[in-house]
């Protein structure tokens, strides 16, 4: 029997001004502590309760029981209850938005995942929104498959892998009072990763991984996106160094929705302000700089600063990023002796 804590810190400025998606900022904090219990040697129980209170905001915006089992066996893993979420998917950010970290932190559903030395699958459904009989709601569900093939020799200092993803989002159900029709969309992404380590003092790697995607609308009505098909190319470059990451990625979609994507990278308007408005043939370039800090074992700050210019608005809007990560459990009965968790 163990004690975990989970504590996140994070805040996130959004100086945008454009009309797919507005400025705003997210600032806040995350707390979930549980027991775990290891019945059998392969058999992880963990249960809980997550705690979520914006700053500026004196009621808490959730709380919320946990509970995971995890069976390992082999290279495989079967999850049910709260799956590992967001980041643990390994998604690209125009498939997968990064902050569902803070404003969508838990997923409960399956998940199922493969870990070998070459090949990582991640399959996995997220039940979002339960539906019974009369309600005045649809009910709304989201699934996908990440994987990951690594193709370079063992030993190599080129690890080149061939990734695929794949996301389905679905709202509808049968049992509901509302006229309103079912809406499905399917997106993928497949493409190459590459890093190149050195064994210099100053720089650690480069990496670069070059993305085609594509957006589908399996909707049985029209109406429920502003655009049938999609396609978009996502390439990155990154420098890793002593001091900071640098990135530098170039974005241009075509019709492209995502709807559980960064907002950026969107066709379609995301804002208040200008509901209706789309660019057809979005054009982005964006810079990262990234710092990761390890405080220790346990805790780990992040600080990212990320312009990004709009290249058919001719526009340049930024975000200022900064997020403190707490993980650790204890043996019940000896709390100086500490077991790290996974990052």
């Amino acid at each position: 029997m163990r004690v975990s804590l989970h504590a996140f810190v994070f805040f996130k400025d959004n100086e945008y001004f454009n009309k797919i998606i507005e400025g705003y900022t997210l600032y806040g904090t995350q707390l979930n502590p549980q027991l775990v219990y290891y019945p059998t040697k392969d058999l992880r129980l963990e249960g809980g309760i997550f705690l979520w209170k914006d700053f500026g905001n004196p009621v808490l915006q959730q709380v919320r029981p946990t509970f995971r089992a995890t069976w390992t066996k082999g290279k495989q893993q079967i999850i049910l209850g709260n799956i590992r979420p967001h980041l643990h998917h390994n998604y690209i950010e125009p498939m997968f938005n990064f902050e569902r970290v803070m404003l969508n932190p838990l997923e409960e559903g399956i998940q199922v995942r493969y870990l070998s030395d070459r090949l990582r699958v991640d399959q996995w459904v997220d039940w979002q929104r339960q539906q019974y009989r009369y309600s005045n709601y649809q009910e709304e569900v989201a699934g996908g498959v990440s994987s990951s093939y690594r193709i370079s020799r063992n030993g190599s200092r080129w690890h080149v892998a061939v990734p695929f993803q794949f996301i389905a989002t679905h709202r509808g159900g049968q049992i509901d009072t509302l006229e309103r029709p079912l809406r499905t969309s399917f997106n993928e992404a497949f493409g190459v990763e590459a890093r190149r380590s050195f064994a210099g003092p100053n720089v650690r790697a480069f990496r670069f991984g070059g993305y085609g995607l594509a957006f589908q609308n399996y909707s049985f009505s029209p109406g429920q996106f502003p655009f049938k098909y999609g396609r978009a190319l996502y390439l990155n470059a990154t420098l890793e160094t002593r001091y900071a990451d640098v990135m530098l990625s170039y974005w241009q979609g075509s019709r492209y929705v995502a709807p559980l994507g960064g907002d950026l990278y969107q066709s379609a308007s995301r804002t208040v302000s200008n509901p209706n408005f789309l660019d057809r043939n979005r054009q982005l370039v964006f810079v990262r700089l990234m710092r990761d800090i390890r405080i220790s074992d346990a805790a780990a700050l992040t600080a990212r600063v990320q312009p990004v210019f709009d290249l058919n608005a001719g526009l340049l809007d930024y975000s200022l990023e900064m997020y403190f990560n707490f993980r650790q459990e204890w043996l019940l009965g000896n709390v100086r002796r500490r077991v790290r968790v996974g990052q």
